[in-house]
């Protein structure tokens, strides 16, 4: 792994690396490496706290709260047991 011109050595740098090129910083020109330090803060943070999304839509977590919430308190209505098929 930790040979020269191995491909795998550093593969998750680099490819995390290049997602936050494109996505947050390439085509915005910052005028203060504090400025730019706010963005990528704002990036990496978008992905480690829960509930928050950078669209500012609503993510996964709430949603899949509310969905078994509801299961749970939903009244189980047409559920006919089924019956096992014996085969002779």
């Amino acid at each position: 792994m930790n040979s020269v011109g191995d491909s795998y050595d550093n593969a998750l740098a680099e490819n995390l690396w290049m997602l936050i090129k494109t996505e947050c910083i390439r085509g915005r020109t910052f005028t203060t490496r504090a400025e730019a330090n706010l963005a990528l803060f704002e990036y990496i943070d978008g992905f480690t706290t829960p509930g928050a999304s950078r669209n500012g839509s609503v993510t996964s977590a709430p949603v899949e709260e509310k969905h078994y919430a509801d299961q749970a308190t939903a009244e189980r209505t047409d559920l006919k047991p089924r019956q096992p098929v014996l085969a002779s």
